[in-house]
């Protein structure tokens, strides 16, 4: 197993990507702290990840919150014996849909920059802390397609994917000379609940069905295939594993050939 006796930390864990990387890492090896806000929908990973001979802890945080992420950290330092080896950054939210810049609340804007920017930035500042002092570690951030090109009426989460690209390979710069990875996996629209919300949203305000929204992806995607989950945490595994061990700063896009 490529993850064999390391400890990891995933953000967001409860649903979609979120699960699907944290059995991932746990099929490999992993034992893992899951947080997210939504604790009943991390109890039921949780107990995946023990189903498959792995330890798991369920701490609830809100990641935009310092007190709360500087927290779970310290849990998960009691829970690791001091040991984090793995940090993957999957909490987000979506915000506005449909929307032209000049359209979107100034209040809503804030809202998705500081939960996908802050809510990144703050499980790493703390999580680094750790690694430096073990002088070893790997993060990988969630971004998206919408942080390498601009997305059309979705100003707020496009700019939020792009600071996280910054965010991660400026961390990789301060970070490498402890032996620390840092890089990003960059979704395109993947098959999860989220993504019928979106689809949902964008029928309404066109006045289209679902299904015409969802055409509209396949027909951008060179592949003509919506990403699943696992195709994600399959990414994530090779960046959170020492097949990777000479990568930092690098984004992997996994969006079936959207954003070429």
């Amino acid at each position: 197993m490529r993850l064999a006796n390391k400890n990891a930390i995933v953000t967001g864990a409860a649903k979609g990507m979120g699960a699907a990387i944290t059995l991932t890492l746990a099929r490999e090896g992993a034992d893992v702290l899951l947080t997210a806000r939504d604790t009943a929908a991390l109890d039921e990973v949780a107990e995946q990840v023990r189903a498959l001979g792995r330890r798991a802890q369920v701490v609830s945080t809100d990641v935009t919150d310092d007190g709360q992420v500087r927290a779970m950290v310290e849990k998960a330092k009691e829970f690791f014996d001091g040991r984090i080896d793995i940090l993957v950054n999957v909490a987000g939210v979506t915000g506005p849909i449909e929307m032209p810049v000049w359209d979107i609340e100034a209040e809503d804007f804030s809202y998705v920059i500081e939960s996908n920017i802050r809510g990144t930035f703050l499980p790493m500042k703390y999580v680094l802390q750790a690694m430096v002092a073990k002088r070893s570690g790997k993060i990988v951030n969630i971004g998206g397609t919408s942080g390498l090109r601009g997305y059309r009426y979705r100003a707020a989460y496009s700019s939020s994917k792009w600071g996280v690209r910054g965010l991660t390979r400026t961390a990789a710069i301060d970070a490498g000379e402890y032996g620390i990875n840092v890089n990003v996996v960059c979704p395109g629209i993947v098959h999860t609940p989220r993504m019928d919300k979106l689809c949902e949203e964008k029928a309404r305000v066109r006045g289209w069905t679902v299904e015409q929204v969802y055409q509209e992806y396949i027909d951008d995607m060179i592949l003509k295939s919506v990403t699943e989950p696992q195709d994600i945490a399959d990414a994530v595994l090779f960046l959170a594993s020492d097949d990777s061990r000479n990568m930092t700063g690098q984004e992997i896009t996994v969006d079936g050939g959207w954003d070429v």
